[in-house]
Order: C-alpha cells, then sequence, then structure tokens
C-alpha cells in the first residue's frame, strides 16, 4: 500500500539523527516515534473498517501521551540536571531531546491531516463530529435547544470559571488536563477580562446527541458555543483551548522504608509533576499563547499546535458507537477442545499433556478458569501468583480472594512499579490482605516482570504442581486485544523452578539447581548469550545456523554486538519486533544476514519467543524454542526479574515454531520492513496475501485441539515458501 498522501513522508535524517554510535545503533526514542508513525499509517489503511481506522488515530494519540510522560521527561530531566549520558548511538540528551520534537510535530501534524480525512468519511458513513462553529448550521433549533439545556443541567454545574488578574493567579492544571482560556469584554464598562474554564478529567469528552444518527460534541466545543450561560454580561473576543501533560514517571529512591506509603505518595505527586508538554489549539491569539507560554513551564515546556482537537485519544469514546458495519468483524475466541474432552477439569487436562493457550485467538478465561477451579478445589493447598498488570476486570483478583476465604495458602506478588497501573495495583493489594492473601511487593530495585502461576495439589498422599507461565499479563481486558500464549503445565521440574523463583521474590533466596528455567537478572542474559554463541558455532562448523526471534524491544547494545558477531559468522537471523529496533540490519559486514519486520494489525503482537536452529534450517523437530516474559532491553536482564523457559512438548513446540513463528514470519498484509537506513518499508502482498491474525481466528491451535488432531492423522503447518 502506497503511503497516504495527507502523511507526508517524513526525510530519514529527520527520524534517525547519528551520533557517534549512529553506524551500529539506531536511537531507541526515534525507533519508538517510528513505530508510532506505522500505528498511524494503519489509521489510512482502507482495509480497515472505518471506526478502526479511527482507533488507530486514538491509540497514535495515547501512545504519544504516555511518550512525552515517561521518555521525553525523562530526558529533559538529564538536560536540566546536566546529566552527560549519551545514547547507545551516541546522542546526549539536547540532541535527542531535539530529533524527537521535531518527529514528535510531524506526527502531530500527521494526525491532525488523518482526523480531517477521517471525519469527512464519518460524517459520509452518518457520524459526525460538530465543531462549536459548525452547531448551529448542522442542527435544528429543537437539537440546539435540547443541547443548551445538556449544558445547563449536565455540565455547567461542574465547570469552574477562574478569572486571570493579579487577584487571581494562574489555577493549577493538572496533568493531561484540558481548559478552555477566553479573552472578554464586559459589557456594562468595556472592560477586558481574561477568564480560563478548566474541564474536569472525570466528565466525558463528548455529548451525543439522541436520535439514530450519531452526532457528537466535544465538551470544551460546547463551553465555547455556551460560553453566555458561564459568562453572562461579557462579549467573547476569543477562545481558544489547550492542553498540558506533566512528567509523570515514578523514581524509586532508595531510602524508602515503605513502598506502599512510597507510591501512594509518589502517585499524588505525579499529578503535579513538571510541564513537559502544552498542546495549544491552531490559531491561538499570541497574546493567549505567550501568556500560557510563561505560566506553563516556561521555556522547559515543549509546546505544539495540535489542530483544531487536542488530545486525540479521547477518540477512542467514539469508535465505542454501535455501528458494527464500520468494525472488525466479531470474534469470538475458542476455548481450547482439551480441557472440554476432561469435562472442563484443568487439572486433568494438564496433567495429561502440556497445552498452550494463543489469546486472543483462545480465550483468556483458560487461565480464569485454572485458577477457580484452583480456588474451588478442596484438594488445592497452596497458590502463587505473580500480578503486575491485572486490570480494573476483578476476575483474577476475586479467584484469589475466594481461594483464600477457602483456607488455602495463597501468595500474590503484586508488582507496584507497574507504570500507570501504580495506584490500580495498590487497590488489589489492600483487598487481597483483607481476604487473607499474603501480599509480597518483591525487590526495591527491581521490578517483577515475569508471569507466572503456581498451584499446589494434594493427589494421592503427594503433592503435585500446576504451572502457568504467560508471555503476557493477568488482565482479561488486554488478553482481547493482545497476542499472547498462555503455557500450562504440571511437568514436575518446572514446578521446582517455579517454586524458587517465588522464594527468591518472597524472601530474597537465591535460587539452585534451576532445571529449566532462567531467570533475570540471575542468569538469563548469560543464557542467551549462550544460545546465540551455539547457532555462531554451528556457523563456523559449516552446520546450517539460524535464529528466529519475536519480541517488542531490541534495545540491548551487548545482545545487538552479539547479533553482530553471528550474522558475520553466517547465521541467518529473522527478528520480529513490532516497536522499537536500535539494531541496524542489512548492513554489508554487520549485520547482512540479519532481518527485522515488525507486524502491526487487528490485533497487538506482545508475545515473547525465541528459536534457535540447533545445527538444522528452521523450522525443524530438534529446533531450541522458548517462551519469555522478557525484551531484550537491558532493563529485563538487569533490572527485572523475567523468565525463559525451554518447550519440550512436541506439540507445544510445533504449534509456536511451525503455527505462531512461521505465521508471523509469512505475513505479507500486516507487515513492515526495516531498511538499513532506519526506515521501514510496507511489506506489498503480491499474489499471495497472507494475513496471520486472520489465520488464526480461522484455524485451531495444535496442542488445544486434543482427540480432533489425533483423529486428523496430520500435524497442520504453514510454508515458508510463501514469503519467497
Amino acid at each position: 500500500m502506497n503511503r497516504p498522501a495527507h502523511i507526508p513522508e517524513v526525510d530519514d535524517d529527520d527520524l534517525f539523527v547519528q551520533g557517534a554510535g549512529g553506524d551500529r545503533y539506531f536511537n531507541r526514542e526515534l525507533s519508538w516515534l517510528a513505530f508510532n508513525r506505522r500505528v498511524l499509517e494503519e489509521a489510512c489503511n482502507p482495509a480497515h473498517p472505518l471506526l478502526e481506522r479511527l482507533r488507530f488515530l486514538s491509540i497514535s494519540g495515547s501512545n504519544l501521551d504516555e511518550f512525552f510522560m515517561v521518555r521525553v521527561a525523562g530526558l529533559k530531566g538529564q538536560q536540566l540536571q546536566e546529566v552527560d549520558r549519551l545514547s547507545v548511538d551516541g546522542l546526549n540528551s539536547s540532541q535527542q531531546l531535539a530529533a524527537i520534537v521535531a518527529g514528535a510535530d510531524a506526527l502531530v501534524e500527521s494526525q491532525r491531516n488523518v482526523w480531517r480525512e477521517l471525519r469527512r468519511l464519518l460524517a459520509d458513513a452518518g457520524i459526525s463530529v460538530l465543531s462549536s462553529r459548525t452547531i448551529d448550521e448542522a442542527l435544528t433549533v429543537d437539537e440546539v435547544a435540547w443541547l443548551e439545556t445538556q449544558f445547563r443541567e449536565q455540565i455547567f454545574p461542574i465547570l469552574t470559571p477562574q478569572a486571570l488578574d493579579p487577584a487571581h493567579p494562574f489555577p493549577f492544571m493538572p496533568n493531561q488536563g484540558l481548559a478552555v482560556m477566553f479573552d472578554l469584554v464586559r459589557l456594562s464598562d468595556e472592560q477586558p477580562i481574561r477568564e480560563l474554564v478548566m474541564l474536569p478529567a472525570p466528565m466525558p469528552r463528548f455529548v451525543r446527541l439522541p436520535g439514530e444518527q450519531a452526532r457528537y460534541v466535544a465538551v470544551e466545543s460546547l463551553v465555547k458555543r455556551f460560553s453566555e450561560l458561564v459568562f453572562p454580561g461579557y462579549r467573547k473576543v476569543g477562545a481558544a483551548e489547550f492542553r498540558v501533560l506533566r512528567d509523570s514517571d515514578i523514581e524509586i529512591e532508595e531510602e524508602a522504608e515503605d513502598l506502599v506509603r512510597y507510591f501512594a505518595n509518589a502517585i499524588k505527586r505525579r499529578r503535579r509533576g513538571r510541564v513537559i508538554r502544552l498542546e495549544l489549539e491552531s490559531g491561538m491569539p499570541e497574546v493567549l499563547g505567550k501568556l500560557l507560554r510563561e505560566e506553563l513551564g516556561g521555556s522547559d515546556a515543549f509546546v505544539t499546535e495540535s489542530g483544531a482537537f487536542l488530545g486525540v485519544g479521547a477518540f477512542e469514546a467514539i469508535v465505542d458507537e454501535d455501528r458494527p458495519d464500520l468494525k472488525f468483524p466479531p470474534f469470538s475466541p475458542r476455548f481450547p477442545e482439551r480441557i472440554r474432552e476432561y469435562g472442563g477439569d484443568c487439572f486433568a487436562a494438564i496433567k495429561a499433556k502440556d497445552i498452550v493457550v494463543h489469546h486472543p485467538y483462545e480465550t483468556f478465561d483458560v487461565v480464569l478458569a485454572f485458577l477457580r477451579q484452583a480456588a474451588s478445589d478442596p484438594d488445592v493447598v497452596a497458590i502463587k501468583q505473580t500480578l503486575y498488570r491485572a486490570g480494573k476486570q476483578p476476575a483474577v483478583i476475586n479467584a484469589l480472594i475466594a481461594a483464600a476465604e477457602a483456607g488455602k495458602s495463597v501468595t500474590a506478588v503484586v508488582e507496584l512499579k507497574a507504570r500507570f497501573d501504580e495506584e490500580q495495583n495498590l487497590l488489589w493489594a489492600s483487598a487481597l490482605e483483607r481476604a487473607g492473601v499474603q501480599v509480597v511487593y518483591g525487590f526495591m530495585e527491581w521490578k517483577t516482570h515475569a508471569k507466572v502461576s503456581m498451584v499446589v495439589r494434594r493427589e494421592g498422599g503427594q503433592y503435585r504442581t500446576y504451572c502457568h507461565f504467560g508471555t503476557g499479563n493477568y488482565h482479561p481486558i488486554t488478553a482481547k486485544i493482545y497476542t499472547d500464549l498462555s503455557f500450562f503445565t504440571a511437568d514436575p521440574r518446572i514446578g521446582r523452578d517455579a517454586a524458587q523463583m517465588f522464594n527468591y521474590v518472597t524472601g530474597y533466596v537465591q535460587p539452585s539447581d534451576m532445571q529449566l528455567v532462567s531467570l533475570s537478572p540471575r542468569d538469563l542474559r548469560a543464557r542467551l548469550v549462550a544460545l546465540i554463541d551455539a547457532e555462531i558455532a554451528n556457523a563456523l562448523a559449516g552446520k546450517p545456523a539460524a535464529i528466529w526471534a519475536k519480541m517488542n524491544s531490541l534495545v540491548d547494545p551487548a545482545v545487538i554486538e552479539k547479533l553482530y558477531e553471528a550474522s558475520n559468522a553466517g547465521v541467518e537471523i529473522e527478528l520480529i519486533i513490532r516497536g522499537i529496533c536500535c539494531l541496524r540490519p542489512g548492513v554489508p559486514e554487520m549485520s547482512e544476514h540479519i532481518r527485522v519486520k515488525s507486524v502491526v494489525g487487528r490485533f497487538l503482537e506482545h508475545s515473547r519467543i525465541w528459536c534457535f536452529g540447533n545445527g538444522k534450517t528452521l523450522p525443524n523437530d530438534g529446533a531450541k524454542v522458548y517462551i519469555s516474559s522478557a525484551d531484550w532491553m537491558p532493563r529485563n536482564f538487569d533490572r527485572r526479574v523475567e523468565y525463559m523457559l525451554p518447550i519440550e512438548n512436541r506439540t507445544v513446540h510445533d504449534q509456536i515454531l511451525d503455527q505462531v513463528m512461521v505465521a508471523n514470519l509469512i505475513d505479507n498484509e500486516q507487515s513492515w520492513e526495516l531498511q538499513a537506513d532506519g526506515s521501514y518499508v510496507r511489506v506489498e502482498p503480491g499474489t499471495r496475501p497472507f494475513n496471520l491474525h486472520r489465520y488464526f481466528m480461522t484455524n485451531p491451535s495444535l496442542s488445544g485441539r486434543g482427540a480432533a488432531l489425533q483423529n486428523s492423522g496430520s500435524v497442520p503447518t504453514l510454508s515458508l515458501r510463501r514469503r519467497r
């Protein structure tokens, strides 16, 4: 698909400023911007239904907000404190910030153009978003009267206008706060006055008019349209919107003695963090823009004009409109047949054979069923569970609470440092403790990012351990849109390793004699390097040598250098990296045997899978296949508790290698290839289009098929020849 005309092509030199290390690495932050640009381009993809295109625009806006609140905020802090720290590609904080701002401003301009086009197409499809200027011309007198009543009764009581003068200093603007600034003239004496109206965060961003036709008006547009109700006795001279983003990262202080209290206070401080980005409505009068710059961050804040709508992440509310004809066809995930064959008894099915569940194509309900069965089973004596992001849905939490109330020993490792989920995790931790769950917060310096559940069950006078290892979170909502793997096993070796992992986190007891599971920061990096070295040795010995790896981000310089070494030895390396990639592929005598692709489509690719040829070309039955919770980033190797687990069961091995990995490699409808210059080129489907998401929605997985697979007499696999 060619680049849409309304998304201008960005010069690679603008995106990838080259420092001293730029010949070997791409800049992490600029690589992230390139990823978010791929997300935005999906909003222009005519193959997607219209509201799904709007969803991609919304996601690109939310992504950009978080990027500024965390990554850009951190770089700005380095700049202000004159920290002399270079990125892996050799740029200092000022150089990176200059390149980021240029790239982000170009992205915002593209978002503006995309919204202009989508707004027109939505109107043609019967979904209108009216501005303050178009309300009167687009609506009847009765409809305008309805809006006025809605404003008087539902919006006006919540608003608090504030004059801006020497007696009324500029008010505090919270993070992601949206406000309208008014220039007014008092009719009684023609005196000018300036007023500010903040829009409270809990208030919905849009008002939908009644009726079958979907017509929306943003709250800020209503505030402008009905300003005479807010400011009776005044004449409006001008009005403009602005929005604030603040530093939202939480840094752990070593002297923090009470982690729970520290995070409770830090969350409150986050709302008052330094202003990082100030977004202004296009065409804002210069005098108002100057005032806002002075009052909100001065020269330290980055200022941008963001078109006629600020905070495009809010468009998610319009995506919820009940128009199935403008959305992806409904999809109902499957429940693994093999568990049904055992009458829904998860333990019996897992005891018979390892099983992997492929989300979202197979339902997350199987994970909930596993925990609920553990809670109600009188033979279960103990449950141990990590909780990184559980979301606001209480299903997992309720299962753990039910188990504790049933008298079982329940331990929950709640990670308070899960960014933007800290507050929710504090609430869950409190609820769990009240129910009698032993809540542990893990290490002060490291995040517990491993997704592991462990159930100990009494069987025939002995104890058997059942484990769940996930590449994603215990989050029922994201499990519907993130592609992840849930691996269930009753292998006693893995059970012993999992027990040691939990003891490591809860009691700082160093693991010993781990048989299968590798952990970071203990030995995961070393194990990964050893696997790459083995492929290098195979290549040097004249044997086939290959590595396939799928992850979200590749940043770690040491691992990148090891991959370069492998490439130079002749190892064929295929990387599927959805987001950030600092490795520069396809460079002669450095990375000419490395290919990198990114898949961006209906579902968010999230699983971490690593495969090694083991002396043969991939795929093959003897290949070494691993799942993990870790990306290849310094934080995952050095500052987080992560796991890496080998897959030995033949059927699970075939599913992950011959189905999941091959499908990702041959996808040509949602794929982008990373070039040596840092640009991404969309793959052309050609005469044999293949969409991996569509494939898995319509084809059952291997390990969950049970007797159906055995009766078929064959193992369905995909062919790599499709992409050659």
